[in-house]
């Protein structure tokens, strides 16, 4: 394990979506959000209906998603854990309507080992674990198994607590060394450190000024050789600093983080409006020096 973290993004350094070599670009790669839950936070119960999921998810690939990330199960502050069998029965159906449409690749934001080993069978490519592995022991081997790649995202506390009173000393070298530490548990399992993304969970179990310390910082929160992921659309910080209740209008902080990742070389922001962050990336590459 190097213990000290990669200061930049490395071009000629490729990471893997399931069987998929990529090669970093000097943008990050645009994964949309496809929820098909009814609670969370900035839609949930727009897409439940499977149809409806589809569309949405089929808009998101026109409106130029590089990948798509599917959950059942909300992941806001104070939600309650979903039975694994509804958690199947409202992701699976929409995975695989979304296969049957298009090759973009796929994400299953999930926790449980059941449900990320039918979405990989569904189509899958990546499993976007928010525990980090921690929440069922049956998903570590699933996936260092499998031809998939997964991201473990650094959480304190789980969804139903975690906002109640979180604390650091150093967030950033806290972050840091959780997330060494996840990518040397998986490396031992057997899986390459091309397949394991990244992602510093902001607003999961973080306060206000540990999410903007965070962003500042994400170049010191990179392990090498893995991809970093970022997910902050619409998120409460964002509407603190607008002073903007309803997640919905919190654009302007989307396009802000786009900006902040762009810099920093983040390889992946995942986001519910594809299509503002999409053209953002094209304007500003095109006015942006080659380095």
């Amino acid at each position: 394990m190097d213990p000290k973290p990669a200061s930049s993004r490395a071009p000629e350094t490729p990471f893997r979506i399931g069987t998929r070599t990529v090669m970093r670009g000097r943008a990050p790669l645009v994964m949309g959000i496809v929820n098909v839950t009814p609670d969370s936070f900035s839609d949930g119960g727009r897409w439940l209906d499977s149809g409806a999921a589809l569309r949405h998810a089929l808009q998101l690939v026109d409106d130029g998603a590089d990948l798509l990330d599917v959950g059942g199960e909300s992941t806001r502050p104070g939600a309650e854990p979903v039975p694994v069998a509804e958690e199947l029965r409202r992701v699976i159906p929409v995975l695989q309507q979304i296969r049957a449409r298009t090759q973009i690749p796929l994400s299953v934001d999930t926790t449980k080992a059941a449900v990320a080993r039918a979405a990989l069978e569904a189509g899958a490519d990546v499993v976007n674990d928010v525990s980090g592995l921690r929440a069922d022991p049956a998903l570590l081997p699933l996936v260092a198994g499998a031809a998939c790649s997964v991201v473990l995202m650094h959480m304190q506390g789980e969804p139903h607590t975690m906002q109640a009173a979180p604390h650091y000393e150093d967030v950033v070298r806290e972050v840091h060394a959780w997330l060494a530490a996840r990518v040397a548990l998986a490396e031992g399992a057997g899986m390459a450190r091309e397949r394991i993304w990244l992602d510093p969970g902001l607003g999961f179990g973080k306060r206000h000024e540990d999410n903007l310390e965070l962003l500042r910082a994400l170049p010191e929160l990179r392990v090498a050789g893995c991809a970093m992921v970022v997910g902050a659309s619409r998120k409460r910080f964002l509407g603190t600093l607008l002073d903007e209740p309803d997640p919905m209008r919190r654009g302007e902080g989307d396009l802000a983080v786009a900006a902040r990742c762009y810099a920093a070389g983040t390889d992946v922001l995942r986001v519910h409006d594809v299509r503002a962050i999409r053209r953002f990336y094209t304007v500003l590459g095109a006015v942006t020096p080659a380095s």
